[in-house]
């Protein structure tokens, strides 16, 4: 199960706050967990650190643009990109 590492930034940190459920049943799709981390200089940009279980699911969610567009930009404010890491082997 990879450690997926995505962020991004936001118009509005408590707007985007106030959709954690809506995250959580979006990550649920395709991961066991995930966490929440805001960056101690700009309280807009944003880290998720996710525990995926199918990546393809993770493409065809995060590619979907209800997703995308109505949930993550309208509702939540989301700027994009959202830039995602993957691990690598070492």
């Amino acid at each position: 199960m990879p450690t997926v590492v995505m962020r991004h930034k936001v118009g509005d940190f408590d707007t985007w706050m106030t959709g954690h459920s809506d995250r959580v049943e979006i990550f649920s799709q395709f991961g066991t967990s995930f966490q929440t981390f805001q960056d101690t200089d700009d309280p807009n940009s944003i880290v998720l650190v996710a525990e995926v279980t199918d990546m393809a699911k993770m493409q065809e969610v995060l590619g979907d643009p209800e997703v995308m567009q109505k949930v993550a930009i309208e509702k939540h404010t989301v700027i994009l990109p959202v830039v995602v890491s993957m691990p690598v082997a070492v």
